[in-house]
């Protein structure tokens, strides 16, 4: 049966640590299951880390990524997303398409006889996810009852972020302004996945006490800009600082999915002091996409 990346949750443990192992396995040791293949890479949303990472994980495993822009294909406009797919899987090894509406990439998974993979939707970003507990474990070990702390809107990195630390057996901790939180329904069904506790606040000084690994992410997502004005307000009091780094302790990292806005969610002290984590985050945009691949298309090397 074909496996697609549509979600973290598609999943269990032992398949994310084995995509984490693949993800630190040298790449003369995989045993280039995409050589001679194409790999269709389609972007409604554009994206620098995302283009670069996933193209060079597919040449790194022997295929040739095809660079598609959202214009080129028109889902739903020139043609239906089930004909996309069902046409680009007469070319391809691999779909993976970077989304406006999560509806598309299932959408694409359910006609579709290759792996498709999510590459970003409103709903999940499961490869930063992949490169969230990659660099993680690379930062801290076992990460089982290690505490990873996320401030800001609980949103598709959010989301994904929690989900694959739950899995991962970690404690969770959310901090988010009023009207931007996870509902309970949410923080129950992350809880059930695994973690090893749940805790949500509006006050991001207590959420990070502990913490191992804080993360925060922009608040204006791509396509959000009319709404800046508004959130920067809503959002005041969450930047993570000097104080509330010191508040997750001395041995705490900092990390961040990139784009980041200094002086917004993050101080420039923090994201470019000793503590920050982040290139090392970003590159593993690559390392974690190319084991997330050889996973999905059988390279258990």
């Amino acid at each position: 049966m074909t496996r697609h990346l549509i979600d973290v949750v598609d999943f269990s443990a032992t398949e994310i640590n084995a995509i984490l192992d693949l993800a630190e396995t040298p790449i003369s040791d995989l045993r280039q299951p995409l050589a001679g293949k194409g790999a269709a890479l389609i972007f409604e949303k554009p994206s620098a880390r995302t283009r670069h990472s996933m193209e060079m994980a597919v040449v790194q495993l022997g295929g040739h990524p095809v660079f598609t822009r959202g214009e080129e294909i028109g889902f739903d406009i020139r043609e239906p997303v089930e004909d996309v797919a069902r046409i680009m899987e007469g070319f391809h090894s691999l779909i993976a398409a970077r989304v406006f509406d999560h509806s598309t990439v299932t959408r694409l998974a359910a006609v579709s006889s290759v792996p498709v993979v999510n590459m970003l939707s409103d709903h999940s970003h499961p490869l930063q996810a992949f490169a969230d507990a990659l660099t993680m474990r690379q930062n801290l070990g076992d990460l089982a009852e290690k505490t990873v702390a996320f401030v800001g809107d609980y949103n598709n990195v959010a989301r994904s972020l929690a989900e694959i630390s739950a899995l991962l057996g970690m404690h969770v901790h959310l901090a988010s302004p009023p009207g931007f939180e996870a509902d309970e329904a949410e923080l129950e069904r992350i809880l059930l996945l695994g973690a090893a506790s749940v805790e949500q606040g509006n006050r991001p000084i207590d959420m990070v006490v502990g913490a191992d690994a804080v993360h925060t992410d922009t608040w204006v997502s791509m396509g959000e800009e009319a709404d800046k004005a508004e959130k920067l307000q809503k959002f005041e009091g969450f930047t993570v600082d000097d104080t509330m780094m010191a508040a997750a302790g001395t041995n705490s990292i900092f990390m961040h999915c990139l784009p980041a806005y200094r002086g917004f969610e993050v101080s420039a002290d923090v994201i470019d002091g000793p503590r920050s984590v982040v290139f090392q985050q970003g590159h593993n945009r690559m390392h974690a996409a190319r084991g997330a691949l050889a996973f999905l298309l059988g390279d258990n090397a």
